[in-house]
């Protein structure tokens, strides 16, 4: 029996310049566009829009009904919870420390580096170029303004732009 399911075809579409890791998990109606990459283990969930030259990294968790942009790199240790919008060339990070080499000269490893997390809730929108420093949680129905860089934490339902970001609006909840 698991022979045949595991000949079953996809419920999900790729265009064929798409590279997808064997064990990732992308949900039924979720539609991958040119030249995306998604990693080992990344869970992508239903009915999502991951458009053109995007890169998941390994272990990513997206929820349902999530849009994702041209040229977004989603890197290890953020989550996406369901119907985020994140526009075109938004820049996540996950290094509060980013460094290519030791104090002392050498290149760093995998053990060198501490991963920090960032938390991207239901229903968030992040426009355009903005930029996410990661370590950070975007709240329910949050808006990130074109541009914008965030720094700390956005509230629920609150707008936010500038560099550093700051809040305009919140409606009251």
């Amino acid at each position: 029996m698991q022979h045949l399911l595991s000949h079953r075809p996809p419920t999900y579409e790729a265009h064929f310049t798409a590279e997808i890791a064997p064990t990732a998990s992308i949900g039924n109606k979720t539609i991958i566009e040119n030249n995306t990459i998604i990693g080992k283990n990344a869970k992508i969930g239903e009915q999502c829009k991951i458009h053109r030259n995007i890169y998941i990294d390994d272990n990513v968790e997206i929820g349902n009904k999530v849009k994702i942009q041209d040229n977004v790199m989603v890197p290890h240790g953020v989550t996406i919870e369901d119907g985020v919008f994140i526009g075109p060339g938004v820049a996540f990070t996950n290094d509060k420390w980013p460094r290519s080499i030791t104090e002392k000269g050498e290149l760093k490893t995998s053990t060198d580096w501490e991963c920090t997390k960032t938390l991207v809730k239901y229903g968030a929108s992040i426009g355009a170029n903005a930029t996410i420093v990661c370590g950070i949680t975007i709240g329910e129905w949050a808006m990130i303004g074109a541009g914008a860089v965030v720094t700390k934490d956005v509230p629920a339902h609150a707008l936010v732009i500038g560099n550093p970001a700051h809040i305009v609006r919140q409606k009251k909840i």
